[in-house]
């Protein structure tokens, strides 16, 4: 099945830009820069920043919801309902405590981890059977910062930390047309070996 919307988190406006929490907007910012004809403008009906496009042949939507974080299910619902994407079809970029700066892993289903986007993207889908590409930002205790971990979600990372996030992010975009084609054994098999 291949992938017609693709979905990166992040919080709207100037103040979070740069924080950990909008890894998801980064990887679609630069997957939409590097397309031909891949503008994000807003559309006010999806109270998000969206782009048509197409790669390897096969048309998708890229978005990121301009709610906040824990509202993104907002967006997400809206544009697959208007245009009947499937669940299976979506895929969602976000942030992961879990990982370490560096990784990025692609999986199908399973919790949300905590993650207040992803949680909202499953009430309102109604199913936790979507897509997810999870970019590594690591956790407080794991990087031995003694930081909440809402406040260092809403923080930049270190510059070491933003290089391999970078990395990641350039890995991931590799791997994006052969998950948009359908093929996730052989995008999970790249993503999670190179």
């Amino acid at each position: 099945m291949p992938i017609r919307l693709i979905v990166g988190l992040g919080n709207p406006g100037a103040e979070y830009e740069q924080t950990r929490h909008n890894a998801g907007f980064w990887l679609v910012d630069n997957l939409a820069n590097s397309l031909p004809n891949a503008r994000l403008q807003r559309e006010t009906g999806f109270n998000a920043m969206v782009a048509k496009t197409s790669i390897g042949g096969h048309q998708l939507w890229l978005l990121e919801p301009q709610t906040y974080m824990n509202r993104s299910g907002q967006s997400v619902g809206a544009i697959a309902r208007f245009y009947k994407i499937q669940p299976d079809e979506v895929l969602v970029v976000h942030d992961e405590l879990d990982l370490p700066p560096g990784a990025a892993k692609l999986k199908k289903g399973g919790s949300s981890g905590g993650h207040n986007g992803l949680k909202d993207i499953t009430s309102t889908l109604g199913t936790q059977d979507y897509w997810r590409l999870r970019i590594g930002i690591g956790h407080p205790r794991t990087l031995n910062l003694n930081q909440p971990v809402a406040d260092f979600v809403l923080h930049r990372p270190r510059r070491e930390e933003q290089l391999l996030i970078d990395e990641a992010i350039e890995k991931a975009l590799r791997i994006i047309p052969i998950a948009v084609a359908g093929d996730f054994t052989k995008a999970t098999m790249e993503l999670h070996t190179n």
